[in-house]
């Protein structure tokens, strides 16, 4: 068992000195003539989608405030809030790679709105996320790893309701407004860039202090159950997809074979999610906007593992793990390759004696 340090200001010395750090990522030999089309961005595909999904939000809002306060309000609450709680971390994601629209600006538009409603501050979490991918589930350099192990598997459950990702994001929030940054924080976000940070979080403050004195003063907690509120109530699918992104996998790898899972999902679940469930495909080739990667998940698919099949299939599978890890914290998921893949690196063989093989 492994000493895991997974603090970025101790933790990630650890992973340099070990040779961890920003590692050369294993990547499908494939014909650049046929991964350039997948490049390509288009503002009339990502724009219809965004025009849905703005649109749907306000047509359920205006149901949801129409039958108010009705029960027959309820569904109508819930799917605006799954837009809204949810969907927005598919677009943030998206819009900050840059990848969803070909025009830079509509790209930042929707980068913005989608990172207020998470109550993730814009400037940070872009940061973050060029680290995640840089350093995906290295310990002490992925700022963005969901579950340290031994795993809190009661924290991992309360997360379906969104409650610690909410508390930590307040005090993120309530803490940029006071011109500081989490330590961590400050190890990846450039000093130049950190006077938008608190100008950006007291800029939130100031408009969530306006919508609870609105909402105070109407003697109605609607205000807050369309800003804000979301967050909460409506974040459960976010964190039902979001957490098989890399869960239960192994942690100090070169090869997102090994680090993240695709998983097959549903229509409406890959409307929300933004078709993120091709995990494995983004990580691997970060500039295919999400509209692409079915196709491009068709054209590596004989050097991937076979993708989950479905969300249940993929926690049925999931769970013993967690579970196992409570007693060997390396015990990790290694999905089989298929007959022709290129093979696993020699990193592999670190894995034993706790992997856990799936087919």
């Amino acid at each position: 068992m492994m000493s895991r340090d997974y603090t970025l200001t101790t933790g990630a010395k650890v992973a340099e000195d070990a040779g961890l750090a920003n590692p050369s990522w294993y990547r499908p030999q494939i014909d650049p003539s046929k991964i350039r089309p997948l490049m390509e961005k288009s503002d009339a595909r990502a724009g219809r989608d965004a025009v849905l999904w703005l649109g749907f939000m306000a047509l359920f809002a205006a149901f949801a405030l129409v039958l108010w306060p009705s029960w027959w309000s309820l569904p109508f609450w819930l799917a605006y809030g799954v837009l809204y709680g949810s969907g927005s971390d598919s677009r943030w994601h998206e819009c900050g790679h840059k990848t969803a629209f070909k025009t830079a600006w509509m790209n930042e538009a929707l980068y913005q709105i989608a990172s207020f409603m998470l109550i993730r501050n814009p400037v940070v979490w872009r940061a973050s996320h060029v680290r995640h991918h840089t350093d995906t589930i290295i310990v002490g350099r992925d700022p963005e790893i969901q579950a340290m192990r031994p795993p809190d598997l009661t924290k991992l459950m309360f997360n379906i309701f969104g409650v610690p990702d909410f508390v930590t994001s307040l005090s993120r929030l309530f803490l940029h407004m006071r011109g500081r940054l989490h330590p961590d924080e400050a190890t990846f976000v450039r000093e130049k860039d950190r006077g938008r940070v608190f100008l950006v979080a007291r800029i939130w403050v100031g408009i969530f202090a306006a919508t609870i004195l609105t909402s105070l003063a109407l003697g109605s907690m609607l205000p807050l159950m369309l800003i804000g509120g979301p967050r909460i109530y409506g974040s459960w699918h976010m964190v039902m997809t979001g957490s098989l992104q890399h869960l239960g996998l192994a942690e100090n790898v070169s090869d997102h074979r090994l680090n993240t899972r695709t998983v097959l999902m549903n229509p409406i679940s890959r409307f929300i999610y933004l078709n993120m469930n091709y995990h494995v495909e983004h990580h691997m080739f970060t500039m295919v906007p999400y509209y692409h990667l079915p196709a491009l998940h068709a054209l590596i698919r004989h050097d991937l593992p076979a993708p989950e099949p479905s969300i249940l299939t993929a926690y049925a599978r999931l769970w013993p793990v967690l579970r196992m890890q409570l007693r060997y914290e390396d015990a990790v998921i290694v999905p089989e390759l298929p007959t022709g893949a290129g093979p696993y690196r020699t990193e592999v063989e670190a894995l034993r004696p706790h992997a856990v093989y799936s087919a």
